[in-house]
């Protein structure tokens, strides 16, 4: 078998898993790794997470699909879980972070004609990323994955992460939302400064505006409360997630209140697929899991990684910064990395780096403080050995 018949969208890397239990995945030839990307945030509960394998296997044998033509009792009862959880009104379900995306934009946009603005602007932030498609592309900060698909689609306008300042110079008549992630996690895992969230909130009240949260990776207790706005008590008008929801199902969820609630009516967006009897019985199981006993250690678990990992690598120059929320975790280096991807994959960790030197941390919420040591062991020392290189030469 080979790639040859595959559209060549990704570097992938050369080695594929047959088998997955819970933090550790297993290569063709039986060699473990520790999973320290967890699918890029997807697998919160690990793989294979019994909960979740017994809600496909159940769900699977009573009905998977029908469409959204009719009524779906699980699609209600995940949508109303969710709105408990969240503070939210309502939830359009599709299959993945893009589509919820692409949702709260047309929900802007609606908003602004509303509004009598003919031509309405979404604020979006440098460093974000928010998805693929034509509208997620072009809300998204990275020339890179731009590149040969212009000309992207107007009304965003670019400003600096986490600074009011730049928000409240951009604001005119023209502007109707402001699209945010608290945790940039494409753009080198960036936490908004305490306040941040709440300042926008108020500023989008003053101006009439949508404050959209982008929660597609920090959602469903990756940073060590349910969303990470609610930390900071933070409730936006439409918050978007996907990833963890499902738990390696695709799902995604666009979630809305306030002035959001009353905007999209039958006939304004839809979904083949999306909020099948399927998904939703998956994303139920994840939820139900995740508030027994899971959730409340996030913060904690994620506390004691970043303290392990400074005092490992204390003495690494190169390093400059361990930051980051919950179990969102970013290594700061002062030159590009990317090939500590391949030294640590070959020591038995999967880990990812992103924004060219910053060392990404994902690990399933479930992992145990002996899996932690040994992330942090097997991590620092490939960091050091790289780090005695670069002195070297």
């Amino acid at each position: 078998m080979s790639e040859q018949f595959l559209i060549p969208t990704y570097a992938r890397q050369p080695i594929a898993f047959v088998r997955g239990q819970g933090v550790w995945l297993y290569d063709e030839q039986g060699k473990a790794y520790l999973d320290a990307v967890s699918g890029v945030a997807v697998c919160n509960l690990g793989h294979c997470h019994p909960a979740v394998v017994q809600a496909l296997r159940e769900q699977s044998e009573r009905l998977m699909h029908t469409s959204n033509l009719y009524r779906i009792p699980v699609q209600e009862r995940l949508a109303e879980r969710l709105c408990q959880l969240s503070g939210m009104d309502k939830v359009f379900f599709g299959n993945s972070g893009a589509e919820a995306n692409e949702a709260a934009i047309k929900l802007a946009r609606l908003h602004g004609r509303r509004r009598g603005v003919e031509k309405p602007v979404v604020l979006v932030m440098e460093g974000s990323f928010h998805g693929r498609t034509m509208a997620t592309l072009s809300a998204t900060a990275n020339q890179k994955v731009q590149e040969g698909f212009g000309p992207l689609l107007e009304g965003f306008r670019r400003l600096p992460y986490d600074n009011l300042d730049a928000v409240h110079q951009a604001a005119d008549d023209n502007v109707v939302a402001v699209l945010v992630e608290p945790v940039q996690g494409e753009g080198g895992v960036n936490a908004a400064s305490p306040g941040y969230l709440q300042k926008l909130r108020e500023l989008c009240d003053q101006r009439g505006w949508l404050l959209m949260l982008d929660e597609i990776q920090t959602g469903n207790g990756r940073t060590g409360t349910y969303f990470a706005c609610q930390a900071e008590q933070v409730r936006p008008d439409v918050l978007t997630t996907a990833k963890g929801l499902g738990n390696g199902f695709p799902i995604g969820a666009c979630l809305v209140s306030g002035a959001a609630s009353d905007l999209f009516g039958p006939g304004n967006h839809g979904s083949t697929f999306g909020g099948n009897p399927l998904g939703c019985a998956v994303a139920l199981a994840v939820i139900d899991t995740l508030q027994d006993g899971v959730l409340e250690q996030v913060a904690d678990k994620g506390e004691a990684l970043r303290a392990q990992l400074r005092e490992a690598l204390s003495g690494v120059s190169l390093v400059q910064e361990v930051r980051g929320r919950g179990m969102m975790v970013g290594i700061q280096l002062d030159r590009p990395c990317g090939e500590l991807v391949d030294r640590a994959r070959e020591a038995g960790l999967l880990i990812n780096v992103t924004a060219g030197s910053v060392i990404r941390l994902l690990p399933p919420l479930i992992i145990s403080d002996a899996e932690r040591d040994q992330l942090v062991h097997t991590l620092s020392t490939v960091i050091h050995r790289y780090a005695d290189e670069q002195e070297a030469s």
